[in-house]
């Protein structure tokens, strides 16, 4: 490990490794440090994509770790009633997310980033007010690393922004509490994601099948942060006991965590210093994933990144580029789709129902991903008792 670089990058996720191959192509020195022995692991989300996260951002996709083909969703409402959006096309896979995690490094490396694991960054190194290097601990090696932009992709509740006196703190509402097994059963539709909501058996959230082939499914559950003395384990577990299919499955793995789930932060940026993914809580707040979001913003911030070294200046002014034009094209659907959550949120069980009689599964798929809103609005508005959670929408 050299002492100086271009652009120091802390963390290894989607973000991080992303960030650091868009800046390696573009001719910066870059060096990616990741706190973890192992990149990808352990793994945290459901593992699914959208099948235009590879296309947008020019992933090579690979059997390695696109390992399911997704053709659509059913979402099943607290009595039972399904809605199904089954497209004539892929849209999207379940995932190893292990593997891609690796993938992405790999890919950093090849464009010439230097990459080291097992190393904690314990804090930046700041002159005049400019972020200059972090400062690390290498399994017990105390040492500098000069930088003229550090990038902090070091997830939720990220110390790089609070050393630098950034406020990244979720409120415990943006936070969801999951738990998830990874399950040897057998599937109906293993083409097909299942996604289950009820305030019994998921307050505040939902449950979620993932096929990961014929035999092999992520089941878990995400629930709100601050609903209650029970666990997302416990709902979790007492779920799949009552489920016929389920309940003779063999566990293979288990992850939990907690999940951002709130709006982006105020400011992305600073002297010398840039944020990227769930450090700067850059996640789709209905399903809580940010593999798309975070590489997204993460070449916005390489492009930025380069060019202000290019021209020897990197304030915060010059850095905002990449804030503004993140915001411009993402920052807005994530905060549509945060109000989206907001509303859902004051919705019972009853009300769940009322609206898979009235949309259809395509529509579902759409609202989460941002899209036409307005729809729902005027479905909410049908009756009186929805007024508020059509008002969280505007």
């Amino acid at each position: 490990m050299k002492d100086r670089y271009d652009i120091v990058v802390v963390g290894a996720g989607p973000g991080g490794s992303n960030t650091a191959k868009a800046a390696a192509e573009a001719g910066a020195d870059v060096l990616v440090l990741e706190k973890r022995q192992e990149i990808g692991a352990p793994k945290r989300c459901g593992e699914g994509l959208s099948i235009n996260g590879p296309i947008i951002l020019g992933f090579e996709t690979s059997q390695r770790w696109c390992i399911n083909e997704i053709w659509g969703a059913n979402v099943i409402a607290p009595n039972g009633k399904k809605v199904t959006a089954r497209y004539k096309k892929q849209v999207g896979w379940v995932i190893e997310r292990k593997m891609f995690d690796k993938y992405l490094a790999v890919e950093a490396a090849k464009a010439g980033a230097d990459i080291y694991t097992r190393v904690e960054v314990t804090g930046l190194k700041v002159e005049d007010g400019y972020v200059k290097g972090v400062e690390v601990n290498r399994m017990g090696e105390i040492f500098e690393v000069d930088a003229k932009v550090v990038v902090g992709a070091d997830g939720v509740e990220s110390k790089v922004a609070r050393w630098y006196g950034i406020n990244s703190t979720q409120k415990l509402v943006d936070i969801d509490s999951a738990f998830q097994y990874e399950m040897v059963v057998d599937l109906d539709e293993p083409d097909m994601l299942n996604l289950y909501f009820g305030n019994d058996i998921a307050p505040r959230g939902y449950i979620w099948v993932f096929p990961k082939g014929e035999k092999v499914a992520n089941v878990g559950i995400g629930i709100g942060g601050n609903v209650g003395k029970k666990t997302a384990k416990h709902y979790l577990d007492k779920w799949i006991a009552k489920n016929e299919t389920l309940n003779e499955g063999a566990i293979i793995e288990v992850n939990a965590g907690g999940v951002p789930v709130g709006d982006p932060i105020d400011t992305l940026v600073g002297n010398g210093l840039m944020l990227v993914g769930d450090s700067a809580h850059q996640v789709n707040a209905i399903h809580g994933g940010g593999i798309f979001e975070a590489s997204f913003a993460g070449r916005i911030a390489a492009k930025v990144a380069v060019d202000a070294i290019e021209k020897g200046d990197v304030s915060k002014a010059r850095l905002s580029a990449y804030e503004k034009e993140w915001r411009d094209i993402r920052g807005e659907i994530l905060h549509r789709i945060y109000k989206l959550r907001k509303a859902i949120e004051l919705l019972k069980d009853s009300d769940l129902n009322y609206l898979t009689g009235e949309l259809t599964g395509e529509d579902v798929v759409a609202f989460a991903n941002g899209e036409n809103l307005g729809k729902l609005t005027k479905v909410l508005m049908k009756r009186p008792n929805l007024l508020k959670a059509a008002r969280e929408l505007r």
